[in-house]
């Protein structure tokens, strides 16, 4: 087999650079661009830390980044940044939980996507929610549907993880109103 040395523009690229194409020839800024075309549900991930405090703490996370897998065994796939505190904690904590959110929790799903929060505490202080039985894990009122599941897999894939996790429990608290959807960078309503 014929190899053929990288050229000099592309062996010095340094990763990371968003405008300067990869070896394989798209930017971060193209692939984002490209991918943001692809409108995506908004969930909120959600587990129980019981080593953090005296209690514990709940931690949340929104994602976009959500599918079903499997019917037989029930399996859903989220993926969660590297180094993440989602991502340190469920490489931990078996179970988690996942909220479908509704069009109405636009305001849920902003909270929980801000970066540098020191603690979560405050953010589930005032949007209503019970917890799960079987996982622990904070469930949102007003969600489409909640799952409790419990990992499965991880699969290390570039800057992210995947998690799959085997689907335990399933509940529909309120059939209010549509799914949350992002789409070009904003969380839009269907229709």
């Amino acid at each position: 087999m014929l190899q053929t040395p990288l050229s000099p523009s592309t062996a010095a690229v340094p990763a990371g650079d968003p405008g300067i194409p990869h070896a394989e020839g798209v930017s971060d800024d193209e692939f984002r661009a490209a991918m943001s075309r692809l409108a995506s549900g908004v969930v909120l991930v959600t587990a129980h830390d019981p080593e953090d405090g005296p209690r514990g703490e709940d931690v949340g996370m929104t994602a976009t980044a959500f599918m079903s897998v499997s019917l037989d065994p029930p399996l859903v796939l989220v993926s969660l940044r590297n180094g993440s505190r989602m991502d340190d904690l469920l490489e931990e904590v078996p179970t988690w939980a996942v909220s479908l959110l509704s069009e109405s929790q636009r305001h849920v799903a902003g909270r929980f996507a801000m970066k540098g929060r020191v603690s979560d505490r405050l953010l589930f202080a005032d949007v209503p929610w019970t917890r799960g039985e079987t996982s622990g894990a904070p469930l949102m009122g007003g969600a489409l549907a909640t799952l409790e599941c419990r990992t499965e897999n991880r699969v290390l894939a570039g800057d992210h993880t995947l998690v799959i996790g085997r689907v335990l429990t399933a509940a529909l608290p309120t059939s209010d109103g549509g799914p949350l959807t992002y789409f070009r960078g904003r969380y839009r309503h269907l229709g």
